[in-house]
């Protein structure tokens, strides 16, 4: 039996899966046990190191980063998608004074990693200005590098609307400002949901370079309580946990609402197969 993109696999090669994935589950259980008894002979799990993380100031200043984080990335996003929105569109002007500055916008954002930007951003503008901005420099440098990747993700998102819609609403009388707002980037947003659900667990996670610039944000604090009491392994085990946390729940809420804006996804129908008269496909 086979479906529109591939053949279903058979009782043998479903055998052959199911061995392959026990083999696989034991690996990953081998190398994590070796781990956990490294670190355990290692010391890592010694009491007066894992104290500190809870202590209730320790826990309070680990929860404050993580709120901290939590609104850096939350700015961030938000900005972003504006960027994005902005600049994706410019990328598909027909004016060309308007397309080539927003598409070398876009690719020098792209390209120019988000802990440089951080960095110049805090050393050559907030410090040179007076004000220390470590929570703007972080926010600034995730908008610019996630903003200029929403910017392809939209304009790709754009181009996969079908083109029949945009002709329709030109036939209409719409003008193009109409048409783009009204028609394509309604049904584009739809198209492009999981990447910019993806886009936003990233950004999440980038806010972890912020300790560059001493904003903040949950690596700060960690780092913070490990040099004091040198316990980096449980400081960053318990960092990774919150942070494993907060984009587990992120992704599931993001699924969530994929699901009411845009629908389960279906298997691709085919119209044009020809059936026989008792009702089977061809």
């Amino acid at each position: 039996m086979s479906n529109v993109l591939f053949d279903e696999p058979g009782p043998r090669t479903v055998a052959r899966h199911r061995l392959y994935t026990i083999i696989a589950s034991a690996a990953l259980l081998l190398v994590a046990t070796f781990v956990v008894w490294r670190l355990y002979v290692e010391g890592q799990f010694a009491a007066d190191l894992w104290e500190p993380l809870v202590t209730p100031a320790y826990m309070r200043a680990l929860l404050d980063g993580m709120i901290v984080t939590l609104q850096m990335a939350f700015s961030a996003v938000i900005l972003a998608v504006v960027f994005g929105v902005l600049f994706g569109v410019g990328k598909l002007s027909e004016r060309g004074w308007v397309r080539w500055p927003c598409w070398a916008v876009v690719e020098f954002f792209r390209a120019v990693p988000v802990v440089i930007l951080m960095i110049f951003i805090f050393a050559y503008w907030f410090i040179d200005s007076g004000d220390p901005g470590e929570y703007w420099s972080v926010v600034i440098a995730l908008t610019l590098y996630n903003g200029a990747v929403l910017a392809e993700v939209f304009r790709a998102g754009i181009l996969a609307v079908p083109r029949g819609q945009a002709e329709a609403a030109y036939a209409i009388g719409m003008r193009k400002t109409q048409v783009m707002t009204l028609v394509l980037l309604p049904q584009a947003v739809k198209i492009m949901l999981p990447a910019i659900i993806s886009q936003m667990v990233v950004a999440l996670k980038d806010t972890s370079l912020g300790y560059v610039t001493t904003a903040a944000v949950l690596t700060t604090v960690g780092e913070s309580i490990y040099i004091q009491f040198r316990n980096q392994i449980p400081v960053v085990i318990v960092v990774a946990s919150m942070y494993i946390t907060v984009n587990l729940i992120l992704t599931w809420l993001a699924t969530l609402a994929q699901k009411r804006y845009v629908g389960e996804k279906k298997p691709l129908e085919v119209s044009m197969v020809g059936h026989l008269d008792d009702g089977r496909a061809v």
